[in-house]
């Protein structure tokens, strides 16, 4: 069957309320659908407008139209506070019923607790509570979560989030902070160890960050080139060689003294070092590179060098308050081994390579990676612009 494109987006209160590690994690465990595609946006008064217009043309059911005045009332800056919303893409076949299902229908909540089951994301985090002595009067509603249930209607969302895009920033401008001197930001990769099958570990690891407070104002899908890998991983290089060149040298020495029964001097060990130890530790740098970007640098074209790499990862920024130790607190050390328990790579490493996510260690770094994965550049726009194309073209 055909691929198409939607999307769930997140509302603001429950972007601000760090519920969207827990979303994304039943998105992604749940539905069989790539997800291609994320930004964080702050709505202007005129998508506001234009999107809950669109809601009220459906006009199918009344939730709808509830939903459309929800939006007019939560989405738009409040003053000069913006409000941040997540646009999670999806592409896959029937995306729209696929995604409908997981994020589930709107239930007043006027029934016995006993009797609510926490099955679709709306169970879980919306609420709809009517007065039980006057059911048409609504006393409270949060969706956490929008999306469409009809191919034609996404269309026409994503073709309005296209125009919204273009020249939009991919991080939000900080607001509401009585001090922003106080305020920095660090930079977070989740590896693409998470992203090898259809799994609930991005969503959890996101969870696990929000114990920090710390907002997120920018968020990309990106997939490492060979030469960004390469660019981002370089200060990497000279410390591998210096740390496991001895280790292999040393170790060689070993094993050749145990093998053929003789005593190697230390010139011999020099030897290995230098040859062996330091090919190793090549070898060890270029898994790194393979790893993150899905190509070893000896095994790619130069000519295909810059293009995007086989693998993906989530790219976010968070930030506030001592944002750097914060988020590398509950990141934990390189080594899982040595990570503390309660800590991400304690969870979910598996190896010093294989650690399941990366965080930058210091202000200069920070500025440094961001500039290497060109934060403020985001797919989102493009990708809906190219399937919007096709779709026509079809």
């Amino acid at each position: 069957m055909k691929q198409a494109l939607s999307y769930v987006m997140v509302t603001p209160y429950t972007v601000a309320k760090s519920r969207t590690g827990g979303i994304l994690s039943r998105l992604l465990s749940q539905v069989d659908l790539e997800l291609v595609g994320a930004q964080m946006i702050a709505p202007d008064e005129e998508l506001v407008r234009a999107y809950a217009a669109i809601l009220r043309e459906q006009n199918a059911a009344g939730s709808l139209t509830l939903l459309a005045e929800y939006t007019q009332r939560n989405f738009a800056p409040a003053g000069e506070r913006k409000r941040l919303a997540l646009v999670l893409l999806f592409r896959g076949e029937n995306p729209c019923e696929k995604l409908s299902a997981i994020c589930g229908h709107l239930h007043e909540e006027h029934r016995e607790q006993d009797a609510i089951i926490a099955e679709t994301i709306r169970d879980t985090y919306a609420d709809l509570i009517v007065d039980s002595e006057h059911p048409e009067q609504l006393t409270y509603f949060e969706p956490a979560v929008m999306t469409p249930r009809d191919q034609v209607w996404a269309d026409r969302d994503l073709k309005l989030f296209a125009r919204f895009l273009k020249g939009q920033e991919n991080i939000i401008n900080p607001t509401g902070y009585p001090d922003l001197q106080n305020i920095e930001r660090t930079l977070v990769i989740i590896k693409p160890d998470n992203w090898q099958y259809a799994s609930s570990k991005p969503g959890t690891i996101i969870d696990m960050f929000s114990r920090t407070g710390l907002r997120i104002v920018g968020v990309k899908v990106h997939r490492f080139s060979l030469a960004e890998a390469l660019e981002f991983y370089g200060p990497v290089e000279g410390a591998l060689q210096e740390k496991l060149a001895p280790r292999c040298g040393k170790k060689a020495k070993e094993l050749l003294e145990k093998e053929f029964g003789l005593r190697l001097s230390d010139e011999t060990e020099k030897a290995l070092t230098e040859h062996v130890g330091r090919e190793y530790a090549k070898d060890q740098f270029a898994q790194i590179i393979g790893f993150m970007a899905g190509t070893k640098p000896n095994t790619c074209p130069p000519e295909d060098i810059r293009q995007p790499g086989t693998v993906k990862c989530m790219i976010l920024i968070y930030e506030g308050e001592k944002a750097i130790q914060k988020i590398r607190d509950v990141l934990g050390p390189t080594d899982p081994l040595k990570a503390p328990g309660g800590t991400v790579r304690r969870e979910f490493g598996s190896n010093v390579m294989v650690n399941t996510a990366h965080a930058s260690d210091s202000p200069a770094s920070v500025e440094r990676e961001m500039n290497i994965v060109r934060i403020h550049e985001n797919s989102l726009g493009s990708l809906i612009t190219a399937y919007l194309g096709e779709a026509k073209g079809a």
